[in-house]
């Protein structure tokens, strides 16, 4: 027994690490994204008093990127599935981080309206360019990562949306302070092509790698991993998408649960990524650089519940709970804690109000392991295809959250009913969950 202990022990030291570092730079690459996609949220109010726009057109403003990226999530999970994750995803990085570094320049055109116009164009631009990055995560991670080290996995790189905020909106509230609006979008954009460079130097399939030793590439595929060779990659397994595949999808009630769900966090997402910043300085009357800091106190508590939620649900996996307990009990919990949001329309206290939104940005991180269990369910010949149907889905909040929070504040004067309207989709995420979705676990394609 002591003979067998040790050399196990000999085997994990033997074993080499590069998954991890591969997790680490799809978490710097997603911190990036995600602070491309808040550079209007924070640049907002300077842009809005530049231009003159009022809550409506802002909304729609703000909507640009999510109808791009929601409509381009299936042609890029067939091209991520087609052409794997290396080459897809620098492609993706170079492209948006282009789009974000002209947005600098559409004051230029003279005119208020050529400038909205051009500034709606290229959000729309980013983000369909944007659209392969949270599949090609997933990809990356049921490649890379065995069944009980996926959930933490997942939750990191999802984690890094709040990472981003606690980094990003202050320095970039900072910019904007200091230097004006237009240097936000240009050190964004600079810094994105420098990360898609390295992304392209440092990518490879496990079984591919280099760095990659005989043991970390068995305890991936005997854990459950997908780190097949892509030069071993049938044609045929490498297509993967197809509509009769999509019919397959959405026909599965697990699944349709999930991207309901998916839909209903996501409304949470965008409330901060657009709208969070300017309720701090309308209707907390708080200026732009105060806002950029507060912002990034529920963004801490978003990213400390985002890895706990991924800790536990892995814990609970390796304590042998099944996968289905182990993916809801952190989602059911979590979204239930984000409920609290709705409290922040009873007080006056500023500081409550960041206490609130900061218990449900950290329920809202602990519930947010939906990409664990598409990393989970995903047919292994079309991940890719599954990962962008069900951030199609949840994207779908993106053009929706920001208009509809557009009208009620517009309509009402306040954000009363956009905060009732954030809890509420909380709610339906629990019931998702608890109602629709059943059993989790792999879906087996059918022949066609």
């Amino acid at each position: 027994m002591a003979l067998s202990r040790t050399a196990a022990s000999t085997e994990v030291a033997r074993r080499t690490k590069v998954r991890y570092f591969i997790l680490a730079l799809i978490f710097v690459i997603t911190t990036l994204n995600y602070a491309d996609r808040a550079t209007l949220s924070v640049t907002g109010s300077a842009i809005r008093t530049e231009f003159g726009l009022d809550a409506i057109r802002m909304g729609y403003i703000f909507s640009a990127f999510s109808w791009a990226y929601v409509l381009a999530q299936v042609p890029a999970g067939w091209v991520l599935d087609r052409f794997g994750a290396r080459r897809v995803y620098a492609g993706s990085i170079v492209l948006w981080s282009v789009f974000t570094l002209l947005q600098s320049s559409i004051g230029l055109l003279g005119s208020a309206g050529a400038a909205i116009a051009a500034l709606f164009a290229l959000r729309f631009a980013m983000g369909a360019a944007e659209a392969p990055a949270f599949p090609a995560n997933a990809k990356v991670v049921a490649t890379w990562f065995p069944a009980h080290e996926r959930g933490t996995a997942s939750a990191l790189f999802n984690s890094a949306q709040y990472f981003a905020a606690v980094v990003f909106t202050p320095l970039m509230a900072w910019i904007t302070h200091v230097c004006g609006w237009r240097q936000v979008y240009v050190v964004m954009g600079v810094g994105g092509l420098v990360i898609g460079c390295l992304w392209l130097k440092a990518m490879k399939n496990p079984a591919d790698h280099p760095r990659v030793n005989r043991e970390e590439l068995e305890h991936i595929v005997q854990g459950g991993g997908l780190a097949t060779s892509r030069r071993n990659t049938a044609p045929a397994e490498r297509k993967g998408a197809s509509w009769a595949v999509v019919r397959q999808l959405l026909g599965n009630r697990m699944l349709l649960g999930v991207y309901l769900a998916q839909y209903c966090i996501n409304v949470l997402t965008y409330f901060f990524l657009t709208w969070f910043p300017i309720y701090l300085v309308q209707a907390r009357h708080m200026t732009i650089l105060q806002a950029g800091f507060v912002a990034s106190l529920p963004a801490i508590c978003g990213f400390l519940g985002g890895v706990l939620g991924g800790v536990t649900s892995d814990a609970l996996i390796r304590a042998g709970r099944s996968l289905t307990v182990a993916r809801k009990v952190p989602i059911v919990g979590g979204m239930l804690l984000s409920t609290c949001i709705i409290g922040c329309n009873y007080v006056d206290s500023d500081w409550i109000v960041v206490a609130l939104m900061s218990a449900a940005f950290f329920g809202k991180g602990l519930g947010a392991l939906g990409w664990a269990v598409i990393a989970d369910t995903a047919p292994k010949e079309a991940i890719g295809l599954s990962g962008s149907l069900f951030n199609m889905f949840g994207n779908v909040a993106g053009i929706v959250t920001p208009i509809v929070i557009g009208y009620l504040v517009a309509t009402q004067g306040s954000f009363n009913g956009a905060l009732a309207f954030v809890g509420v989709n909380a709610i339906v995420t629990v019931f998702s969950y608890l109602v629709i979705v059943k059993k989790i676990e792999r879906v087996e394609l059918r022949p066609a």
